[in-house]
């Protein structure tokens, strides 16, 4: 199954693509989509819909995620993170990709186990499960692929969770990252 996830932004739009077979997940693409803040807000939108529209014909994926927009107090930058987010679904819907969206929130606590994680804590995490050698330069490149991933587990988990962490640890041995730090006594 292939993954397509997304960041959306007015001036820089992640993106990451990834496959997942079982229970391994391997990049296909990854990147950002920098626009001027020079350029008219049509013109963003524009760039931002014809390079999605570009990597969705060349990976094909099977599913779109994307984030939800996060609030914040000022309403002028909600309305234009809303309107990347608009042009960015069109993209997946005019492909007939399914599309889901996930909250900043809901990512964080399925990449990091903490809604409230840094962006570093993320990058840190998507580093290791998708096994990169270097970490992407973007933040914005980092969270769509966290979407994505985030994606993954989402649809390919058993419905109403788990009952113990033993049960968690054993249904995803991936996920747990083994101390291999010695301790001086």
């Amino acid at each position: 199954m292939i993954i397509m996830g997304v960041d959306p932004g007015t001036l820089i739009t992640g993106y990451g693509v990834i496959k997942k077979n079982g229970t391994s997940m391997q990049v296909l693409d990854v990147g950002v989509i920098k626009i001027s803040s020079s350029d008219m807000m049509p013109l963003r939108l524009k760039r931002i819909y014809a390079s999605l529209c570009a990597i969705i014909e060349r990976f094909h994926p099977d599913e779109f995620a994307i984030e939800t927009a996060f609030y914040s107090k000022n309403a002028q930058s909600a309305l234009k993170i809303g309107q990347a987010r608009g042009v960015s679904i069109l993209a997946g819907v005019n492909f007939e990709v399914p599309v889901t969206e996930y909250s900043p929130r809901e990512v964080k606590k399925a990449v990091v186990g903490n809604g409230a994680a840094s962006k570093e804590q993320v990058q840190y995490m998507i580093s290791h499960l998708l096994k990169l050698k270097t970490a992407p330069a973007y933040f914005d490149a980092t969270d769509a692929l966290a979407v994505a991933v985030c994606h993954s587990h989402r649809i390919t988990r058993p419905r109403g969770g788990f009952k113990s962490w033993k049960s968690y640890v054993e249904a995803n041995p991936e996920r747990v990252i083994k101390n291999k730090l010695k301790v001086k006594n």
